[in-house]
């Protein structure tokens, strides 16, 4: 009698196919009640790719801070100079970043720049 191998018995589970753990964020942050903080990591994800791609000067000196119940993304910068390129760009990065940011709408930006606002 030859000794029985483990992936002959029947109970043993075969293994499923892998899933990418990107693919199981939204049901696992649906499951924790933590959907809006993981559609706002997204968002904040994009608006660096964004930036890079359509204002490059002022890529990395930037980040958004909250979205306003008004509709006004309000993004904090590391100069003034970095606002001012954001505020110049405002209208394509809005648009684009609609488009981005898994449905998160903004009708306006403003920036801050340390304490003070710029526009």
């Amino acid at each position: 009698m030859s000794p029985a191998r483990p992936f002959d018995d029947e109970r043993v589970p075969r293994r499923r196919q892998p899933r990418r753990v990107g693919d199981l964020l939204p049901e696992a942050a649906r499951a924790l009640g933590l959907e809006e903080q993981l559609r706002w990591a997204r968002a904040v994800a994009a608006w660096d790719r964004l930036v890079e791609a359509h204002a490059p000067a002022a890529a990395g000196g930037s980040r958004p801070v909250r979205l306003e119940r008004d509709g006004v993304l309000v993004v904090e910068a590391s100069a003034p100079i970095v606002g001012q390129e954001l505020l110049l760009r405002a209208d394509g990065l809005l648009a684009a970043y609609a488009a981005m940011a898994d449905g998160i709408r903004a009708e306006s930006l403003r920036v801050v720049v340390g304490r003070g606002i710029i526009r």
